[in-house]
């Protein structure tokens, strides 16, 4: 496993425009870079060839009527830290596109509905929709915090870059058959998601070359980062996305 430098740089300049507040990636493609803007909890912004890209926009870690205007965004499941009205209306043009699931549609009208195992090409850009649920962290009355079949995970096309964005849930059997992801962005906010134990078996079984951990909260990513210590395939890169 490898440790990002990068994850432990302080800003020492003061901000010149409102998205320097936020930690970026940039990362190469065949079709050019792909930046990364970790805005928080669940959401961020890629930007791949003058397109605009979010990913579960939430009004409590950034002010989206700062921020560039959405050329296209997708919405993982309904619960309002992932599927926020507000932000959305201050991202939205005519020409947005939205891909959610059938949960959200709803709430958000015109949108793009994906299924679980869906794949379609939006704004040029290949997506496929992957599983995302709980089998062992659950409500009181027992049910799951993420029901199987209702959320979406997702895989992204950049170039020869595969993007994956596993949404709320836990390491379920079907991320067995992710193949040749680059990037990869697990949860680990609990007890919704993924402990770090649960993580790190995740990444173990489909070994993206950049993980992410994100949207976790309290949890020490430290210990994400001591169970893969012992895996040099994958580097392990902490930013601000609790």
């Amino acid at each position: 496993m490898q440790i990002s430098e990068s994850s432990f740089r302080k800003r020492k300049d003061p901000p010149v425009s409102y998205l320097d507040n936020f930690e970026t990636d940039l990362l190469p493609t065949a079709a050019g870079d792909l930046r990364l803007t970790f805005l928080g909890h669940g959401s961020l912004l890629l930007t791949f060839n003058s397109k605009h890209i979010y990913i579960d926009p939430f009004g409590k870690v950034a002010d989206y009527s700062r921020l560039p205007k959405a050329d296209l965004i997708l919405i993982t499941h309904e619960h309002g830290d992932h599927l926020d009205l507000q932000a959305l209306a201050n991202l939205h043009t005519d020409q947005t596109q939205i891909v959610l699931t059938e949960a959200c549609a709803g709430q958000v009208k015109g949108g793009i509905v994906m299924h679980n195992h869906g794949a379609r090409t939006v704004q040029n850009i290949s997506i496929e929709s992957a599983p995302a649920y709980n089998v062992r962290n659950k409500r009181p009355d027992g049910q799951p915090f993420h029901p199987k079949g209702i959320g979406n995970g997702y895989i992204l096309t950049f170039g020869d870059l595969r993007f994956y964005i596993a949404g709320d849930t836990e390491n379920i059997p079907e991320m067995k058959e992710l193949k040749d992801i680059s990037v990869a962005f697990l949860p680990m906010n609990l007890p919704y998601t993924m402990t770090p134990e649960m993580a790190a078996d995740a990444a173990k079984s489909f070994h993206p070359k950049i993980l992410y951990p994100y949207h976790f909260g309290d949890t020490d990513t430290s210990r994400l980062i001591a169970l893969l210590k012992g895996d040099p395939s994958i580097e392990v890169r902490i930013r601000r996305m609790a």
